[in-house]
């Protein structure tokens, strides 16, 4: 069983207090690490009033990320299985002579 740690993320110039398992705190801090990045770059490009609307646009680059590695992963996984098909049909043609 991990251990649970206290620890204190900062995100947008606001500290979280937040308990959490040991393995989580190295993520837990990089992502906070990015999110503050992500936030500077969508200030410094765009002309933003409001923290809650760099947040939010954040959170859809963030999210949009995941959701694009999962297509990618569903694509590669079809090619994987096509290729497999094609392998096996390869693999009983020759077997069968």
């Amino acid at each position: 069983m991990d251990e649970k740690l206290k620890i204190k993320i900062s995100i947008a110039d606001r500290v979280y207090p937040l308990t959490v398992e040991l393995s989580q705190e190295e993520g837990l801090r990089s992502a906070s690490k990015k999110i503050d990045v992500m936030i500077k770059q969508f200030e410094e490009n765009y002309a933003v009033r409001d923290k809650q609307d760099v947040l939010a646009m954040c959170a859809l680059q963030f999210a949009s990320q995941v959701e694009q590695k999962q297509i990618d992963k569903a694509t590669d996984s079809d090619e994987t299985i096509e290729r497999i098909k094609r392998l096996n049909t390869l693999l009983d043609q020759y077997l069968e002579n």
